[in-house]
């Protein structure tokens, strides 16, 4: 299929589609929408940025519009689990959004926040619920809430919510399912432990890939900076010195490290946040607003705390820490680069990170090409490093000695907002 149009969704939907300015599907929501509109099962297999919110959302509400009816108290038709409230509350945005023009209710919960309002919207009835697990159990435990009515079951960004250790979560809410339900089941990658929750949940699925797993957004310009360990706070600030950074999300392994890195930035006069499991909803909301406005220039978060975050425009991600798992870093740079954007990812590589890095490049199946020309080069580690043959890898100055953020005109170029009829983003 190559519009919308095509894709025999209701006419509401089609309107709220037309509204945002989106004509194409993007490959995810081309391969997803149709089985699923025919009830099928399904397993998709797409990173971050590929428009997999739309691809499960669409369908869901055109199955809900065809016989909408008056939702049941504490009794939802439609559960959305996701790993992070962030990603919960994303997902909550894109059905207000295309089901702007239909009678249908939803709600959002999560923890870390008051369960006095979620109690009240589920006690006047949603068609459709998105929770994370732990508040979602709670809720059941406390009898707010059942779920032997619910039609449609979505499991989205199934890897993390098992990096998380929710996987007994999981399987504790699909026991209080209804058996007559149709599954959906979204994962950017697919190791062996994703692949045993699905065998489980699902019957006879149709898999979708948008692209192979455990790869990387290929629009996306990575590189890496070998740097000492007590010098990549300096690294950053040389770096954000450079304007053409625009919108920068920083990763860290911990969340105290976050709160340092975005103190520094702070006191170099940098705009910046930090979001982490222990910011209070509010703050991290209140962050993730700024973010997104443009007020604040440079947000800092743990890769839980990232999951969800769908901001346009990010220009660079930089890894201030490299993650100890390879999964992590193609999850990271996804946020940049996203919607048809181009964007770049900056990693910051010490001597104890040398075998992340190996391990990232093995997953992705690409060096990661070096940037030298910065004053905190460590030559040891990139010797270190190596080639496949053994032999050190050495990368000139980029674009003419423009250094991490390339030339003027490609600049230009990595800057420009995604074109909408690329398709739905979320």
């Amino acid at each position: 299929m190559t519009e919308f149009s095509g894709l025999k969704l209701a006419q509401p939907i089609l309107r709220a589609i037309a509204d945002e300015g989106y004509t194409t599907p993007t490959p995810i929501q081309g391969k997803s929408i149709p089985p699923l509109l025919k009830g099928r099962d399904l397993l998709g297999v797409a990173q971050t940025g590929t428009g997999k919110t739309a691809a499960f959302a669409l369908p869901l509400l055109h199955r809900l519009a065809e016989n909408a009816g008056k939702p049941f108290s504490r009794q939802p038709r439609a559960l959305i689990l996701a790993p992070t409230r962030e990603l919960a509350a994303q997902i909550g945005d894109s059905l207000r959004s295309y089901g702007r023009h239909l009678r249908l209710r939803s709600a959002v919960v999560f923890g870390g926040t008051s369960s006095r309002p979620q109690i009240r919207a589920l006690a006047q009835g949603v068609h459709v619920l998105v929770a994370t697990p732990g508040r979602l159990l709670d809720l059941m435990n406390q009898r707010h809430l059942r779920l032997d009515a619910v039609e449609v079951f979505i499991l989205d960004e199934a890897d993390r919510m098992l990096d998380m250790g929710f996987i007994r979560d999981v399987r504790k809410i699909a026991a209080a399912l209804s058996q007559r339900r149709q599954t959906v089941l979204f994962s950017a990658t697919m190791p062996k432990s994703v692949q045993s929750l699905a065998d489980g949940l699902l019957r006879d699925p149709v898999r979708v890939e948008a692209a192979p797993a455990a790869t990387t957004v290929e629009k996306v310009d990575q590189r890496v900076l070998f740097v000492a360990k007590d010098k990549k706070r300096a690294l950053l600030s040389k770096l954000l010195a450079d304007k053409d950074l625009e919108r920068v999300l920083i990763f860290t392994r911990t969340k105290h490290g976050a709160d340092r890195v975005a103190k520094h930035l702070h006191n170099c006069g940098i705009r910046s946040d930090a979001i982490h499991g222990n910011k209070a909803q509010n703050a991290r909301q209140r962050a993730l607003r700024g973010f997104r406005s443009g007020h604040i220039r440079a947000l800092v978060a743990t890769d839980i705390a990232a999951r969800g975050i769908d901001v346009e425009g990010v220009t660079h991600v930089i890894n201030f820490e490299l993650p100890n798992e390879p999964e992590s870093y193609v999850h990271r740079i996804g946020r940049t680069a996203r919607a048809g954007a181009t964007g770049i990812a900056i990693s910051f590589c010490d001597h104890d990170e040398r075998a992340y890095l190996r391990d990232i490049e093995k997953t992705i199946r690409q060096q990661v090409p070096v940037i030298e020309d910065h004053p905190y080069h460590v030559a040891e580690i990139a010797h270190y490093r190596g080639t496949a043959k053994g032999r050190p890898q050495r990368n000139k100055r980029p674009s003419q000695g423009k250094g991490p953020s390339q030339g003027k005109g490609q600049r230009r170029r990595n800057s420009r907002r995604p074109r909408r009829t690329a398709g739905l983003a979320a």
